[in-house]
């Protein structure tokens, strides 16, 4: 009776699971979905304690109260700027649970020379063991690499390194099925490790959200495996959900960078310096740049990372609702990878109330820029980079960007004139049609609300 009360349980919560996963596609219901999802793991972390061999309760709760604590005030202080790298962290938590459940069962085979295991839980076993090492060590230097802790780290030889160490821990995962060593456990655990750091150490530019995708991929998959080699249905099937939505969200990222899977997996990410620029840029006061806003018929924002950083989307949406009550058509243009990760920039607009009808992908508005009067960046760099498109030299050369640079007029809204994530120089800001305006996104926002509404 006991047991079917679990697994009547565990599925309920995979359909809350499912549900709440269905209701993040969309910002009206992402809310909601979210708690959704959270009522069923609690549920399915509540009735695992019903399992009869369950002991170490003091210890198992204790490691709860900690983790809920720990995560309740992180989840509270952080800020949306930190946000990606907040993921990129927990992301590889979940890795490294894998990883360790992996751990207790393989370190019970290589500790026993007469012990056994069925091929297919050790395939399971050893797979997941692999790909959440790879996950857990992988993310956590994503999070230092997203912090700006460390730089990206390029040398001689580097993909073929990188490979036999992946090839030496499958190696060493299969030696283990038919030599039973814990030197060889430990060995294989370091391998799996190692190439998580080695595969993303070399991430370059606006890579960073394909990668921290690949890692949600993984650590899905990661889960799914252990479910199987412990039989719980709720991790098979909780695992399998993140691993495909992962999966697809990596398909969609790698399409946007216009790169195939196996360049992304196994390619040196970023790379390359780009041509040198000619040219200098031309400035120009706020009130200016808001005078000329009263003269136009559409105006289309695209916001980037430093519209995060100075955290003015709700200041963006004040000016954006000043035009439309001008008779202005104004539009928001989003670039898949804009930001430090996937739907960044979605979030911070929903977040200031912007209606989701004006809120547009790249592939429905890039047709439109040649008609549009006045394009404001906030804070975007290599999104809008026509580099992209021309030099071959370039680490973000073949990335689609935004056509900002074939609308009529542009202001760049850029504290300094420091380069963006990929690090190099924006042929956008040498454009004769773009004008920068310096200062601290949010405040020159307000400046030129201010500007708008005296001139009423």
């Amino acid at each position: 009776m006991r047991n079917i009360i679990i697994q009547i349980v565990y599925y309920a919560s995979v359909i809350l699971f499912i549900l709440g996963l269905k209701r993040m596609s969309s910002p009206k219901t992402a809310t909601s979905g979210v708690e959704w999802a959270g009522i069923g793991m609690l549920l399915a972390v509540i009735v695992t304690f019903l399992f009869p061999n369950m002991h170490n309760f003091a210890l198992i709760l204790s490691a709860i109260a900690i983790g809920t604590v720990v995560a309740w005030i992180a989840a509270k202080k952080v800020s949306m700027t930190a946000m990606p790298e907040m993921i990129a962290m927990y992301n590889g938590m979940g890795g490294g649970a894998a990883a360790a459940i992996a751990a207790v069962e393989l370190f019970k085979l290589s500790s026993d020379t007469s012990a056994t295991m069925p091929i297919t839980t050790f395939v399971l076993a050893i797979t997941g063991a692999l790909i959440g090492g790879i996950s857990f060590s992988g993310s956590i230097l994503a999070f230092f690499k997203l912090r700006d802790w460390l730089k990206n780290v390029y040398f001689p030889m580097q993909q073929i390194i990188n490979l036999s160490v992946l090839a030496a821990a499958i190696l060493l995962g299969f030696t283990l099925y038919f030599w039973h060593s814990n030197f060889i456990l430990v060995l294989f655990f370091i391998a799996s490790l190692s190439y998580g750091v080695l595969m993303t150490m070399s991430i370059g530019g606006a890579d960073m959200p394909v990668v921290i995708s690949i890692y949600n991929a993984f650590t899905g998959l990661a889960v799914a495996c252990e479910g199987f080699v412990l039989n719980n249905i709720a991790m098979i099937i909780a695992g399998t959900i993140v691993g495909s939505a992962g999966t697809l969200l990596t398909l969609l990222m790698a399409k946007a960078m216009n790169r195939s899977l196996l360049s992304v997996l196994f390619a040196r990410f970023g790379g390359g310096t780009g041509a040198a620029v000619e040219g200098t840029t031309k400035s120009m006061e706020v009130e200016d740049a808001a005078v000329m806003l009263n003269y136009v018929n559409k105006v289309v924002f695209v916001p980037g990372y430093g519209m995060a950083v100075a955290q003015a989307q709700q200041k963006v949406w004040e000016l954006a609702s000043l035009l439309l009550e001008k008779g202005i058509d104004v539009k928001f243009a989003i670039h898949p990878v804009a930001g430090r990760m996937p739907g960044h920039m979605n979030v911070l607009l929903a977040e200031a109330g912007v209606p989701y009808d004006y809120i547009l992908d790249m592939e429905d508005i890039n047709n439109d820029f040649p008609n549009t009067d006045i394009v404001i960046v906030i804070g975007a760099n290599d999104v809008v980079n026509p580099a992209a498109r021309t030099d071959k030299t370039s680490p973000i050369y073949g990335m689609p960007i935004l056509n900002v640079d074939q609308a009529k007029q542009i202001f760049v809204i850029k504290r300094g004139k420091g380069k963006g994530y990929a690090g190099i120089e924006n042929l956008l800001f040498f454009d004769p049609k773009c004008l920068m305006v310096y200062g601290d996104a949010k405040q020159v926002m307000s400046k030129m609300i201010q500007t708008l509404k005296e001139q009423e």
